[in-house]
This record gives structure tokens, sequence and C-alpha cells, in this order.
């Protein structure tokens, strides 16, 4: 058996904790343009000029409620697909799955977080910087692990 059909086995925990995590994410992602839609009805603003007439609006304009829950947004199509691909590297490292489960976990945890402290209830920072820190610190531990175990320059 492959290092590769091992690593990526519905038998190795690791890689169902990739699989789980992964989805828990790519499902927080898909609720964020819904959360904006419904600040935008709240708060009558529309997206496009021609949505003007829908909110009774002759101009777009913004609103901070609005556009905190799409900075949010934003900041995971930043970062969260980074993690993907530094998660899926990792897996090929055939790491420990206690630690990969937990590097997993906290990660989705922190995003989860992220999001809460940032668009949903606002709590002043650090909440927001320690909980994205989180998120880039184990994206980044994975990466060293990786580039070490392969070493190949």
């Amino acid at each position: 058996m492959s290092i590769i059909s091992k690593v990526l086995s519905l038998e190795n925990p690791a890689f169902c904790g990739y699989v789980t995590y992964s989805s828990l994410l790519v499902l927080k992602m898909m609720i964020m343009p819904l959360l904006t839609v419904k600040q935008r009805r709240k708060f009558g603003v529309p997206i496009s000029p021609e949505d003007c007439a829908i909110y009774n609006r002759k101009s777009l304009r913004l609103h901070e409620e609005v556009e905190r829950i799409r900075r949010a947004h934003l900041n995971d199509l930043e970062n969260i697909p980074i993690f993907f691909i530094a998660g899926a590297f990792y897996l090929l490292t055939n790491p420990s799955p206690r630690t990969a489960l937990n590097l997993f976990r906290t990660y989705t945890i922190a995003r989860y977080c992220h999001t809460f402290v940032y668009a949903v209830v606002v709590i002043p920072q650090p909440a927001r910087a320690i909980s994205w820190s989180i998120g880039f610190a184990i994206t980044g531990y994975m990466l060293f692990r990786t580039i070490r175990h392969f070493k190949a320059f």
C-alpha cells in the first residue's frame, strides 16, 4: 500500500478529521452570504444599482453591519483555502492522528470564533486578532512540518 493510499484512507483518523473539519469550514463559508443577505434586507442595503428599486433607494449606500459581515467573509476566503492546501500537504507527512485532529479542530473553532467576534456579536480587539492568529499559526505549523518532512531543495 502506497503512502498516499494509506494517508488518504477512510481508516486514517487524521484524513477523516481533515474531511470533517474542512466540511465544517465550507459550511461556515456557505452561511456567510446568507448572513450578508439577511443584514442587507434588515437595513435596506442594495448590492447593485439595479437593486435600488427593491429597497426604494435612489442610490447605493453602505451600512457598517453589512460591511462587517462582508469583511468577515472576505477574511474566510483569504485564509480557509490556504488551510485546505496546507492541511492536505500536512496529511502527506503521515502525522500523528491525535496531533492532526487537534490542529484541524482548533483551526475550525478559531475560524468560527473569528466570525462570531467579528460579525455576529462584535467583541473589541484583541478577540478577533487572537482567533485569527491561532488559525494563522496552525497553518504555518503545518506548512513548516511539511517542508521539513519533504526537504526537496
